[in-house]
């Protein structure tokens, strides 16, 4: 549901900070929740939609040239986050679980699924929001996945509190799927405005529950400028002038509802620090990242212009894969 283009934005971001000769971060360990943008596999894995497009090429072919499940044609950020530690790439969860393969978690593991939400399908089916997913892999099921798998990396607190000091926790970017799916499907503002809370709050709760198992140091990625994608250009396209952004023509009610996410969630975000002072909790700025490229494309080597997608203007088709 999400243009490849987050991937470039995102880990462009990165590359620069992070993909340098010799490791420059001292994590031992890295553990990810999230959705598309950071899925190593786990959705191709899962078997929930046959046949997915992620499995064939170009997806794969500029790096590891064969598609790995990663929704890229090369790496994500967590890949360059791992090589900067030092560390192998995350090898997904479901890589060990459905594939009976004897797969070392001592590393870190890559919980995240492409399509995943914060919220339960269930939940948001009694909201109103009959949405057919192609995974219901929330961030409640990947939590669940975390505390299944962790008897095996750890056995005592002693032993977990030193495992885990030396780790890092990413709880994101997920909450997106959350607002694609009404977005796209529905189209109703308001009511997926009406989610905003809820989805932070969940982030938030599941940010919590990691610390209390553990986690010393997490990282939470805010939301991007969903206004800039070209299917919600689409979905939502007007002839009023003043609803889109002079600099980068992007659509600035959405933004508003990323912009409410991402306060929110940095309001969230301040009160477990308070509850938890002993963790290092940290808010990723994906938004500010990703709107540098919006707002100044031909620095970036845009000529045309960014929020379009790959198989051009006005195309909501080439979204939905």
């Amino acid at each position: 549901m999400k243009t490849h283009l987050w991937i470039f934005v995102a880990a462009s971001f990165v590359v620069g900070v992070l993909s340098l000769d010799k490791p420059v971060l001292n994590y031992e360990s890295i553990f990810n929740f999230g959705d598309s943008l950071s899925d190593t596999g786990n959705f191709l894995i899962s078997g929930d939609k046959p046949f997915p497009v992620v499995g064939k090429l170009p997806y794969g072919e500029t790096f590891f040239n064969r598609p790995t499940g990663r929704y890229s044609d090369g790496r994500l950020i967590i890949d360059f986050i791992a090589e900067a530690s030092g560390l192998p790439y995350l090898p997904p969860y479901l890589e060990g679980v459905r594939t009976n393969s004897s797969v070392d978690y001592g590393k870190g593991v890559n919980f995240a699924v492409a399509g995943a939400t914060a919220l339960d399908k269930d939940f948001l089916e009694r909201r109103g929001l009959p949405i057919s997913l192609d995974t219901n892999k929330s961030l409640d099921v990947q939590l669940a996945w975390f505390k299944n798998l962790k008897p095996s990396l750890c056995k005592t607190k002693q032993e977990c509190d030193g495992y885990f000091k030396k780790s890092v926790f990413f709880v994101g970017e997920i909450g997106g799927n959350d607002y694609n799916y009404p977005l796209l499907l529905t189209g109703t503002f308001k009511q997926t405005m009406d989610l905003v809370p809820l989805v932070v709050q969940k982030i938030i709760n599941v940010t919590s529950e990691l610390i209390e198992e553990g986690a010393m140091t997490v990282v939470v990625p805010g939301n991007l400028p969903i206004g800039c994608i070209p299917a919600f250009l689409t979905r939502f396209q007007s002839d009023k002038g003043w609803l889109y952004d002079s600099r980068n023509r992007c659509f600035k009610p959405l933004n508003t509802l990323s912009k409410s996410h991402n306060d929110q969630l940095i309001k969230g975000l301040d009160a477990l620090r308070t509850k938890y002072p002993q963790a290092t909790i940290i808010y990723a700025d994906y938004y500010s990242a990703a709107m540098q490229f919006f707002n100044s494309p031909l620095k970036f080597g845009f000529s045309g212009g960014v929020p379009k997608a790959c198989c051009g203007t006005g195309v909501l088709q080439c979204l939905e894969e």
